[in-house]
């Protein structure tokens, strides 16, 4: 289905250019060739219609040549990154019961044992030879892609050919024009690469591929411009970097899209204002949907305290529900479930799991018909859905139920934080505590007054951290789990026993001390110069409180008694001495 599309498109447009790469450019009459001729040594090679075969290849034209080519055999692919571990990519092989793996010469030695391994750096145009005769339906398997499972076990979506045709033709929110020319800079494990690769491929439109590897915002936006793209998908967390260091570059583009993540309000503002000729989309979805479900344009600023995540594409439903899956109120929480043709068949090999996130349908004309329970928790305001956080991710904090994504927008919308990313860590007495990390130029003392006076004491981060960015994943999403297992340091052997803070001031000063120091347990009868200060940091100090509490501390009284519990006195004395005035 997707490859009969190509071939109609490759005949229209033979002579326009389908693939400009660092390792080449085709016209589409020459791709289209350059297909016929692998597919046959695919075939050659054992490739069956219904198999699934193993990508192992950079971005790349030589690697859209490769996925058309299994395409052109009614075979199904499977894409696997190069950054993931060998025991990874091995398993990922296995589970999806892969033989044939297209590989480069360099990558042959890489391949797990049972896998043999197919070149694609000699696939040459030599001219016209008889086209497979393999035609795939609308439900037959186009694709594997496998998403991090909570067992630790990869787990391998389905996804058929009509949902990928759903995503790129005739969408309703990206509308393509042969003239478009479309930037691949997502891994193809990633699903993102499924709309940067079809959407240009199956519409006429031109697909540009930079060279293998990372890029430098600001090498990402002089490729673009280059390039004269008009087409550019991002990660959340790369699309903030990229409107921190300068949007110049993309001011050819027509249209901007981001998601995978949270986007922040005053970087998509920064964007649209930035770049008024081009449409900013904010893309949600599962892979379980393929790539995007909801969308939202925008064209003008959010006034919003979050971005919207849009309404349903072209071809999708999509339900807030509760726990009887029954629909909420407009703008009450539930849970999102999406369908349609975007719908994968499921999880391979694994029926329960299966049965249990992709549930029937209860709102559909058509009998079977499901939806993919995502976990998401949203709201309904005048049509357009706002993402409020992860059901899963909900923790309770000493007793009280917590969404880190809520702390996390509030903590986004202080000013002087450019990117916040909150989770969850273990503390050094075995409980749970939140702890936020933050770019841009707040001080943490001022950031945790901003989030005290906002957030109720027990949503408070225990732990504020500074960093230079946010760490993302190979999928350029933040990497919770680094931030999750960030180190932090325990309390340093200190003359005084450990005594937790007896009042709301000591308790105060305490986490000021840790904010600053970072440090885990600071005690209220902790020496300061103990645990590590010294004079500058002891300026600081003094400069919080006065800014927070309105007295003056000399260095004289901290220096006669440097521990919380001493400050805590000396600025109650300070207030009463000014209550006597």
């Amino acid at each position: 289905m997707m490859d009969e599309l190509f071939q109609q498109i490759a005949a229209r447009y033979s002579a326009r250019p389908a693939v400009r790469a660092w390792d080449g450019e085709l016209t589409y009459g020459e791709l289209h060739r350059r297909v016929d001729r692998f597919a046959r040594r695919l075939q050659r090679a054992g490739t069956v219609p219904g198999a699934v075969v193993g990508v192992h290849l950079p971005r790349s034209a030589a690697a859209v040549v490769g996925l058309l080519a299994v395409l052109r055999c009614g075979a199904a692919y499977v894409a696997l990154d190069e950054r993931y571990p060998p025991q990874r990519r091995a398993a990922i092989l296995r589970d999806a019961a892969v033989d044939l793996v297209l590989t480069t010469s360099s990558g042959m030695s890489d391949l797990p044992t049972g896998c043999r391994g197919l070149t694609v750096e000699d696939v040459v145009d030599e001219g016209p030879v008889a086209s497979p005769d393999h035609h795939a339906g609308p439900d037959h398997l186009a694709y594997l892609a496998y998403t991090s499972g909570s067992t630790g076990r990869p787990k391998g979506v389905c996804v058929p050919h009509q949902a990928v045709l759903r995503l790129v033709v005739e969408n309703g929110f990206l509308p393509v024009r042969p003239d478009d020319v479309f930037v691949q800079y997502a891994p193809l494990a990633f699903d993102a690469s499924t709309l940067e690769v079809w959407a240009p491929l199956l519409n006429g439109a031109c697909l540009v591929i930079p060279p293998p590897g990372d890029l430098a915002p600001e090498e990402l936006c002089a490729y673009v411009a280059a390039q004269r793209a008009t087409v550019l998908w991002l990660t959340a967390g790369l699309f903030h970097r990229v409107v921190e260091v300068g949007l110049e570059g993309l001011r050819g583009l027509r249209h901007l899209l981001a998601g995978g993540d949270v986007l922040s309000v005053p970087h998509v503002n920064r964007a649209v204002a930035a770049l008024p000729d081009t449409v900013v989309i904010n893309g949600y979805g599962p892979t379980e949907n393929t790539t995007f479900s909801t969308c939202h344009r925008m064209d003008s600023v959010v006034t919003g305290s979050t971005v919207p995540i849009g309404r349903p594409i072209r071809g999708t439903t999509a339900y807030v529900l509760d726990d009887r899956l029954d629909p909420v109120d407009d703008g009450q929480v539930g849970e999102l479930y999406v369908g349609g043709t975007g719908l994968a068949h499921g999880y391979l090999g694994d029926p329960a799991l299966t049965a249990t996130r992709f549930v029937a349908d209860p709102f559909a004309a058509t009998p079977g018909s499901r939806m993919y329970r995502t976990g998401d928790l949203v709201r309904r305001t005048g049509g357009q859905v706002e993402f409020v956080g992860r059901r899963d991710q909900q923790v309770k904090i000493r007793g009280f139920r917590v969404e880190p994504a809520e702390v996390e927008a509030v903590a986004a919308d202080v000013p002087g934080v450019t990117s916040a990313a909150v989770v969850v860590q273990d503390d050094m007495s075995g409980g749970r505590r939140l702890a936020a990390f933050v770019t841009g130029t707040v001080s943490v003392p001022e950031l945790r007054r901003r989030l005290t006076a906002v957030l109720p004491s027990f949503a408070v981060p225990a732990r504020l951290t500074m960093v230079d960015a946010l760490p993302l994943t190979a999928n350029g999403k933040v990497d919770r789990t680094a931030l999750a297992n960030w180190p932090s340091h325990g309390r340093p052997e200190v003359s005084a026993d450990h005594r937790a803070p007896a009042t709301e001031l000591e308790l105060t000063i305490t986490r000021m001390w840790e904010d600053l120091m970072g440090l885990d347990a600071v005690g209220a009868d902790d020496d300061f110069f103990e645990l590590g200060g010294h004079s500058l940091l002891g300026v600081q100090i003094l400069a919080e409180l006065r800014q927070a509490h309105g007295v003056e501390v000399s260095p004289l009284a901290f220096y006669l008694d440097p521990t919380p519990a001493g400050l805590a006195r000396t600025v109650q004395a300070a207030h009463q001495m000014q209550e006597i005035r």
